[in-house]
């Protein structure tokens, strides 16, 4: 029998640290500021899940979710409310609410909120970047034109972020922001 594991509240929100099963709400779970990135709950503490990432991503008009990459594990989208852009290949589509995509694993991907609303869409992805190697941050014309690409491929996420973590304070978990996620209903 699976054991519940126990909440705690951080100074940001509740998260936890041990095995088992839990139940949080996101809006009592604690959050991170990503600056241009955006704000995002992944209900995880200290420990990351082993199986499974999970994240909802807050994005305002033109923050994106990141810098245009591939990884080793499949990951899936799916917009909540609000418009983006999706850079999938060198192409762009656009999402609207509800829209999903599915990103296989070597898919070049990022998204970009688009629009004059809140963009809200929630990630899931198998861990598996250690798998033969981790995240490639590849060059693209397209994502640049959103301020999501960089200047020469790398592996090396330090390097892919250097500009947004150099204007970022060193500890970025923030309590949730009221009015971030829409009521569904």
């Amino acid at each position: 029998m699976t054991s519940e594991a126990p909440l705690r509240l951080s100074k940001n929100g509740l998260v936890t640290d041990g095995e088992g099963w839990f139940v949080v709400n996101a809006r009592e779970s604690r959050w991170r500021d990503e600056g241009p990135l955006g704000r995002y709950c992944t209900f995880e503490g200290k420990r990351r899940f082993p199986q499974l990432g999970i994240n909802i991503n807050v994005l305002e008009p033109g923050q994106r979710m990141g810098m245009m990459h591939r990884e080793h594990a499949q990951e899936g989208f799916l917009v909540l409310a609000g418009e983006c852009v999706l850079i999938v290949e060198a192409e762009e589509r656009p999402l609207r609410t509800w829209d999903y995509f599915h990103c296989p694993p070597e898919t070049d991907h990022i998204i970009v909120a688009t629009g004059t609303d809140t963009a809200v869409v929630l990630a899931v992805g198998a861990r598996g970047r250690g798998i033969g190697g981790g995240v490639v941050y590849p060059v693209s014309d397209v994502a640049a034109r959103y301020g999501a690409s960089v200047d020469s491929e790398t592996a090396d996420p330090t390097e892919a972020y250097a500009d947004v973590l150099a204007g970022l304070p060193r500890s970025r978990f923030v309590e949730y922001l009221v009015g971030s996620l829409p009521d569904l209903g």
